[in-house]
């Protein structure tokens, strides 16, 4: 499949629309595309271990293609910004996109397409290497080229598997359109006060709070709302107002790879759609236990149905 050079490329979207300067979306997510490999190992090897895998897979994944695709599949119509390699990886990558609905903004740039290496032992837990590859060039200077995508959206939705600076500059975009911003920060990084004041929502698992410095530090340094998720004991909304917990949704988990993008996928498309934030979190929540009961990062994503039925909306 032939894709764009230097500058992007605007591809065909839902039901053969073609994606225009003029279309405004309910999500509009900038982030990585990766090619997932995972090794299924009864447990997760040590410092200088090696440990026998029981199977092998490759899935499209990244945390930005994994939230577009989850945002998609809850409902929203959603565009997605990101950079690929010029190889097979990146072929495939954007064909899931479209075959998945997402408008497409993508950009051809020198180096392999991004990589996670993955592995899953027996109770579900995962870890992860992150190879950035064509990632890395999703600077200020690609997100301005799509500032008129970005600026007509309802959410826009960022994580941290590329460069810092582009995700400021496409929160400044955002919030200058009157977009709801929403920072997924992971992996969990240092972020400056700028990028914090642009965030309405931002999502961290406990480890990355931690490293973030607190609630708190986050609602004094400009956030209005952390979503903090809490694994199998659902989340935590906080804010200035105080706080709100969001029961779990009991299921047996075989897979977590995908179930945090899962959740904020499906907050993005809830908050889009005009839903509180109780509401939409709760949808999150729903979304993100779906994710875990089945192997793979895409794969696992739910779709709309599958969250209505599940959260009893």
């Amino acid at each position: 499949m032939q894709r764009s050079g230097l500058f992007p490329r605007l591809d065909s979207g839902f039901n053969g629309r073609m994606t225009t300067g003029s279309h405004s979306y309910d999500v509009v997510v900038i982030g990585s595309s990766n090619l997932d490999l995972v090794a299924n190992v009864e447990r997760l090897p040590g410092p200088g271990e090696t440990v026998l895998g029981s199977s092998y897979a490759e899935h499209a994944g990244g945390k930005g293609l994994n939230q577009a695709v989850a945002a998609a599949r809850a409902g929203a119509d959603t565009a997605f910004i990101t950079c690929l390699g010029r190889d097979h990886a990146g072929d495939t990558l954007h064909s899931l996109m479209l075959a998945e609905g997402i408008a497409a903004y993508t950009t051809d740039v020198d180096g392999p397409t991004g990589r996670a290496l993955i592995s899953v032992d027996a109770s579900a837990e995962n870890s992860i290497v992150v190879v950035p590859g064509a990632n890395a060039h999703l600077g200020i200077g690609i997100v301005d080229a799509h500032r008129d995508v970005i600026s007509r959206a309802r959410v826009v939705l960022c994580q941290l598997e590329i460069p810092v600076s582009g995700v400021e500059a496409a929160f400044a975009i955002a919030k200058a359109g009157g977009a709801t911003t929403i920072l997924n920060p992971a992996p969990a990084a240092e972020l400056t006060r700028s990028l914090l004041q642009l965030c309405d929502v931002i999502t961290p698992n406990q480890h990355e709070l931690a490293l973030l410095g607190g609630t708190s530090a986050l609602l004094a340094a400009g956030v209005s709302t952390v979503l903090v998720t809490l694994g199998a004991r659902g989340m935590r909304i906080v804010s200035n107002s105080g706080e709100i917990d969001v029961p779990p949704f009991a299921v047996r988990a075989i897979d977590t790879t995908g179930a945090g993008d899962a959740a904020c996928g499906a907050l993005a498309t809830a908050l889009s759609h005009g839903l509180d934030i109780g509401l939409a979190a709760r949808r999150a929540a729903a979304a993100g236990a779906l994710a875990a009961t089945k192997h793979g990062a895409v794969p696992s994503l739910p779709s709309k149905a599958d969250i209505d039925s599940f959260a009893g909306q």
